[in-house]
Formats: structure tokens, sequence, C-alpha cells
């Protein structure tokens, strides 16, 4: 019975080894983001696959596809510097707090004009 146990348990953390690895990879491992009037903002998007692993944190808000934030500024369903200021610094400062390493806290560190 303990054999049985050890193996059900090696499965199933092979099997979520196996997920989490395949999410790391899906969609372009850097992203060009227009950043409206401050510049592109080069996004390391496999990155960030890596670090939160649950890719509805972000996709909830931004669909999956080219252009999207673009797409929800010009349809009115994203205010100006929401993205930056709801997401990006939100979690990147919860990190910083946590003594957890993060990304950029200030706009001009990811903005490039």
């Amino acid at each position: 019975m303990r054999l049985r146990t050890i193996i059900v348990i090696l499965v199933f953390i092979i099997s979520f080894s196996a997920v989490a690895i395949a999410v790391q990879n899906e969609g372009e491992k850097d992203i060009k983001l227009d950043g409206g009037t401050r510049g592109i903002i080069d996004f390391p998007h496999h990155q960030h696959q890596n670090v939160l692993i649950d890719c509805n944190i972000c996709h909830d808000v931004f669909p999956k596809t080219a252009e999207s934030i673009k797409d929800l500024k010009m349809q009115g369903k994203l205010e100006k510097k929401q993205v930056m200021d709801k997401t990006c610094l939100e979690c990147h400062k919860k990190m910083q707090k946590a003594g957890e390493k993060t990304g950029p806290t200030r706009c001009s560190a990811c903005h490039t004009k």
C-alpha cells in the first residue's frame, strides 16, 4: 500500500511539472507592447510565465491576441495607465514588499522612446 501511494504521488508530481513547463513556453518569448505616448515596451513574456505560472492572472483582462491592449483602449474598455497602474505596478510592488525579486516599479524602466 505504501509503494502504491508513493507511485501515485510521483505520477502527480511528474504530471504537474509537465503542465507547468508547457504553460511556461506558450506564446512569444518577448513581446513589443504599445506603450502609448511613452514609447514601446519590451515585455519579457516567457519570464512572466515562469514566475506567474497561471496565464489567467493577465489574460483574464488581456486577450491572447496581438495588439489586444491597443484594441481594448480603442473600444473604451481600458483606461489610460490602467495596464501599468492596476496590473504591472500593483504586482511588482506587492512582490517587492514581500521581499521577492520583481520587475520595475517605475514607468521609465519599461517605456522606451
